[in-house]
């Protein structure tokens, strides 16, 4: 977000440490009106990684539940396989290319799907960056 709103990839990180402002986030995202939940409650690990292949749900979001306390919410956002196909499945619709959307006219939401954020995903920052701006324009 650091590198998407102010051109800089550290403006969200506190100056000589390697840690996150939760301050500084916090209120930057109240004020964007921006909210972050993962798709799945209860999840089991298959393998020692992070990857998604080997992640098992056990227990996926109500997302439906979610959204009733947040009427306000119209745009949902993915950055990985598992969790756009969490939400597609949620919704009985299709996952949306990376970089896209479609409309999840039911639901009355915008549904994107982005890169993911993992530094093992093999795009640049940067680029990653570009992609994430279509959301706020």
């Amino acid at each position: 977000m650091g590198l998407i709103f102010f051109y800089d990839k550290d403006h969200f990180c506190i100056p000589t440490k390697k840690l996150f402002n939760e301050v500084l986030i916090r209120r930057f995202c109240a004020k964007e009106g921006l909210a972050f939940y993962d798709t799945a409650f209860e999840i089991r690990r298959l393998k020692d990684n992070a990857s998604d292949a080997f992640l098992e749900v056990v227990t996926p979001t109500d997302i439906p539940a979610l959204l009733s306390q947040i009427p306000q919410c119209y745009t949902l956002v993915t950055t990985g396989e598992k969790a756009s196909t969490i939400v597609a499945q949620t919704f009985g619709c299709i996952v949306p290319p990376v970089g896209g959307w479609i409309e999840i006219n039911k639901a009355s939401l915008r549904f994107w799907r982005m890169p993911s954020t993992s530094r093992a995903y093999p795009l640049p920052l940067e680029k990653k960056a570009e992609a994430y701006r279509q959301l706020f324009i």
